[in-house]
Order: structure tokens, then C-alpha cells, then sequence
């Protein structure tokens, strides 16, 4: 059985178990309850039942306390069991009193039947429930195994791999140290080759350099006239690329001032103008437009001067921040 199976027959045992003690206990608070208020003084009758329920309750702590240390493995000592068969012995009197008293027979087996039954169900559900118990174990126990089993395998791989890398590593770190030395070996041959080549070629050198020290000599004393004289005529290049440039700088400012006054004048008399008589053309109100946003005055004293409406003077300010926008930082920064 798995584990799924196990957990269904103790549920199945559970509820069985709680069925019989139920139904034992209301047959039992029935059938004590006029014997208990025949035997009792007339004014204290209404308390017949209470007897009959304080040993069902007894059965019920028992049946639940056995369960309970059954499902966990352990033994509850001798009391647990001297006050089950107590309680069951208890409730067979009970139940049996009123036949034998009469002398009936058949009502004393009818009425043993109920206290009876509990008594075996309570013994047989706690002799079922450690059995229960011992096969929870027992799987428990086996999985375990398998798990360990498995997690030895596993580890055991683990370490086959770890082996192997290893030496795999080792292997490759011999063939790594073999390629270097063998490299070494090579680079210190070639570099005795190179030694020997060089102080051949240094030799060849020395003797070449005295051969053309004088030529060289030469060669710089014709190279220093040659660059003095092109440093004489490069500062007179200089000068007259300097002269020309502070001319033409001096002649570009002279143009800007004018163009500035020459605007300026325009968008005077285009302010001047006043109010017209009627709406302007779009060309001239356009104009007009930019005069007054580059004189700062409002939106509304520029729709009055082109004689169009205020939304479009506004839409053309717009139009006017969006083209300057890049360009004034710039100019509010070159402002002295």
C-alpha cells in the first residue's frame, strides 16, 4: 500500500469509529437515563442524564487520546488502559441494569450489544490505528532508503564527474606546460638567431654611418638654410593673412551694423504705422507680426497693429519662439 491508501483507511477508520461511539452514546444516554431517575429522589430526577454523559464523555476522551497516540507511535502506560475498560465496563452496567434487575435475559443481551460493540471497536481501532501507524512508518522508512539510495547514486556521479574533469584538467595543464616549454625553447633559439643578426647588421651600421655622417652634416647645413628662408617668407604670408582678416572682420562688422539699423528702421516705421484702417494683407500683417515680437510688445498690441485677431498674432509668437528658440541662449549669452 502507498501512502494515499494508508491515509484512506484511516479516514475510513475514523469515521466508522465516530459513528459506533456517537450512536453508542445516544442509545446509552436513552436507556441509562430511567434507570438513573428511578434510583433518584423525585425532586432531583432531572438529573438522570448527567451520569450517562459523564462516562460517554469519558469514552469519547479515551477514543480520541488512543487515536491520537496511536497516529504518533506511542504507548499512554497502564492508566489509559484501566480507565478504557473502566468506561466500558461502566457503560455495560448502565445499559444492562434495568434487564437484570427484571431478570431478563434477552434484555440484558439487547442492551450489552451497544456498550459491547464500543468496547471492541475502541480496542480494535487502537490495535488498527498502530498498525497503521507501523506500515506509515514503513513507507516512510523505505522512501527514505530510496532517497538515500538515490542521493548516493547521485553523489557517487557526482564524484565519477568531478574525477574525471579533474584528470581531464591535469591532462590538459601537462600538454598546456609541454606547449610552453617547448615555445620557450623556440623563442630562445630564435632570439640567439636575432642577437647574432643584429650586432651583423649594428657592424654594417657603424661603418655605413661613418660613411655618410659627413654627407649628413651637409645634407642638415643645406636643410637649415632652406628652412630658414621658408620660415621668413611663411611669417610674411602670416602677416599679410592677418591684415587681410582683421579687414574683412572690420568690414563684415561695419555690414552687420548696418543691416541691424537698417531692420531696426523697418520695424520702427512698421510699428509706427499704428492701427490700420482694415486688415492688413498676410504678407505685411506677417511682417508687421515680427517687428512687434522683436520689440517685445504683447500679442494684443500685435493683432492691433496688422489688424488680424489675437489667436492668429498668438500662433505666429509661436511660430516667431519655435524659429529663435535655438538661437537666443546663444545671443543672451554673447550680451555683455
Amino acid at each position: 500500500m502507498n501512502r494515499v491508501q494508508i491515509r484512506s483507511s484511516e479516514r475510513a477508520l475514523a469515521v466508522g469509529t465516530w459513528l459506533i461511539v456517537g450512536g453508542a452514546m445516544l442509545y446509552s444516554i436513552l436507556t441509562v437515563t430511567p434507570l438513573m431517575a428511578a434510583h433518584t429522589p423525585a425532586g432531583w430526577r432531572w438529573t438522570a442524564p448527567i451520569l450517562p454523559l459523564v462516562v460517554d464523555a469519558a469514552v469519547v476522551i479515551v477514543v480520541r487520546l488512543d487515536s491520537v497516540l496511536a497516529r504518533l507511535g506511542g504507548q499512554g502506560g497502564g492508566w489509559p488502559v484501566a480507565l478504557r475498560w473502566m468506561t466500558g465496563a461502566m457503560t455495560l452496567a448502565l445499559n444492562i441494569g434495568v434487564s437484570a434487575l427484571a431478570g431478563d435475559l434477552v434484555g440484558v443481551a439487547v442492551h450489552a450489544v451497544a456498550p459491547l460493540l464500543l468496547i471492541v471497536t475502541a480496542e480494535a481501532g487502537l490495535a488498527y490505528r498502530r498498525a497503521l501507524t507501523a506500515a506509515v512508518l514503513a513507507v516512510e522508512a523505505r522512501q527514505r532508503a530510496e532517497q538515500e539510495t538515490r542521493e548516493r547514486a547521485a553523489a557517487a556521479r557526482e564524484e565519477a564527474r568531478l574525477r574525471a574533469a579533474r584528470e581531464q584538467r591535469e591532462h590538459e595543464a601537462a600538454l598546456v606546460r609541454e606547449q610552453r616549454e617547448h615555445e620557450a625553447r623556440m623563442a630562445r633559439e630564435e632570439a640567439e638567431r636575432q642577437e647574432r643578426i643584429r650586432r651583423e647588421e649594428q657592424a654594417r651600421a657603424e661603418a655605413a654611418e661613418r660613411a655618410e655622417r659627413e654627407a649628413v652634416e651637409r645634407r642638415e647645413r643645406l636643410r637649415e638654410q632652406q628652412q630658414a628662408e621658408r620660415e621668413r617668407l611663411e611669417r610674411q604670408a602670416a602677416q599679410q593673412r592677418e591684415l587681410e582678416a582683421r579687414e574683412r572682420a572690420e568690414r563684415e562688422r561695419r555690414e552687420r551694423e548696418e543691416r541691424a539699423e537698417q531692420e531696426a528702421r523697418e520695424r520702427a516705421a512698421l510699428l509706427a504705422a499704428g492701427p490700420p484702417a482694415e486688415k492688413l494683407g498676410e504678407d505685411r500683417a506677417r511682417q508687421v507680426v515680427k517687428a512687434a515680437f522683436a520689440a517685445g510688445l504683447p500679442v494684443r498690441v500685435a493683432a492691433e497693429l496688422c489688424g488680424w485677431s489675437v489667436g492668429w498674432a498668438s500662433a505666429r509668437y509661436q511660430e516667431l519662439r519655435e524659429v529663435t528658440a535655438p538661437t537666443r541662449p546663444a545671443l543672451e549669452g554673447a550680451t555683455p
